[in-house]
């Protein structure tokens, strides 16, 4: 088991980093659908999608 750890932490290290970045976006993304805030950087105004992910006015 020490052998294998030794030939891949590398990798071990590698991917915990990105599992913990991920893990913050998407905590980020829930935290955000809570407050209310859109997801949309441009504001919707000429969004194709805008109709459907913030309904008719």
């Amino acid at each position: 088991m020490l052998e294998w750890l030794q030939a891949n932490l590398a990798t071990v290290i590698i991917s915990a980093v990105v599992a913990v970045l991920l893990g913050a976006i998407v905590f980020n993304m829930i935290r955000n659908k809570k407050k209310g805030k859109s997801s949309c950087s441009c504001g919707c105004g000429g969004c194709p999608m805008s109709d459907s992910c913030h309904g008719k006015k």
